[in-house]
């Protein structure tokens, strides 16, 4: 008996879904081999514990790239087989002139206990101002960098203007269709690096918030990492001078510039926040035309 063209399209969307995971992890699997280069697929495996892949299936993926060898990472080109073609990248050899002219995107882990959580963060790439951050349960978009973008919209509401340049990775969520939705709503030019070096402000911020604020407390489960991720982008944005901002703190040099009225970062105080808001651990997503979620998201939402 055939295959039915039911059976054709499950089969399809079965691969569409894991081929989309794959995506996701791509570059949380070259950090966490960067942070431990000895670490094999199969440990990187019960690490981070995908849902829509097996074990075997992710031991072979990872070996195709590049990480049969464990003390030899290979650098090779992000590709995807999504039929996604990457964003051109805008910012090569690119200064800033001004605030709110190239937002710096990433995505990192931070682990609590035996569970991953997926740190976003946009940095402003003029003030090196934290625009918008969040924390999520999972890989997927609505956990990661479109909460973080929202909170980048709301913070600069005032002074969002048109055809900012927002820069990241090759990442599966940067490339989602509802995270395109919200850049094209609010005409924001799309940008993607092949390496991560082409990403390097963002990967930095990354850096400076696990190493210097978050390793050094004592967090023991999901809503106390939050709080401290609100406190080390409170403490970054308004007591850590920069030499490359004349030692001003990026809060303080952005109110220097009298193009910014002083305005109190939205925190996000609870898990409640998230998950109403973003789906971020429940089974309820964003609807799909960001629009109608745009105004439902204030500083009330993040108490």
């Amino acid at each position: 008996m055939g295959i039915t063209r039911q059976g054709v399209h499950k089969q399809i969307n079965g691969y569409m879904k894991e081929e989309e995971t794959k995506s996701y992890l791509e570059v949380i699997i070259r950090q966490i081999r960067m942070d431990h280069p000895t670490i094999s697929c199969r440990a990187m495996y019960y690490m981070i514990n995908p849902e829509s892949i097996g074990r075997d299936k992710f031991e072979s993926w990872c070996k195709e790239l590049g990480f049969r060898h464990i003390h030899k990472i290979n650098r090779m080109k992000t590709t995807h087989s999504l039929g996604v073609q990457r964003f051109e990248n805008l910012v090569l050899n690119y200064r800033p002139t001004r605030i709110n002219e190239v937002y710096y995107s990433d995505i990192t882990y931070f682990r609590v206990g035996n569970q991953f959580f997926y740190l976003t963060f946009i940095v402003d790439g003029f003030s090196r101002y934290i625009v918008g951050y969040s924390v999520g349960r999972t890989l997927d978009t609505q956990s990661t960098v479109l909460p973080a973008l929202w909170m980048a919209i709301k913070n600069r509401r005032i002074h969002l203007i048109p055809g900012i340049i927002f820069h990241s990775d090759g990442g599966g969520q940067y490339f989602a269709k509802i995270f395109l939705d919200l850049t094209r709503k609010y005409q924001f030019k799309n940008s993607m690096c092949e390496y991560a070096y082409e990403n390097g402000m963002a990967e930095r911020i990354n850096g400076v918030i696990k190493n210097n604020y978050l390793n050094h407390r004592n967090i023991k489960n999901e809503s106390e990492l939050i709080k401290e991720v609100d406190r080390s982008v409170t403490l970054y944005n308004t007591q850590k001078p920069h030499k490359s901002l004349k030692n001003m703190t990026p809060e303080k040099f952005e109110k220097s510039l009298f193009l910014l009225q002083p305005t109190q970062p939205i925190m996000m105080k609870s898990l409640e926040a998230i998950t109403s808001i973003f789906g971020a651990s429940s089974p309820k997503k964003l609807r799909a035309n960001p629009a109608s979620n745009s105004e439902c998201i204030s500083a009330n939402n993040f108490e």
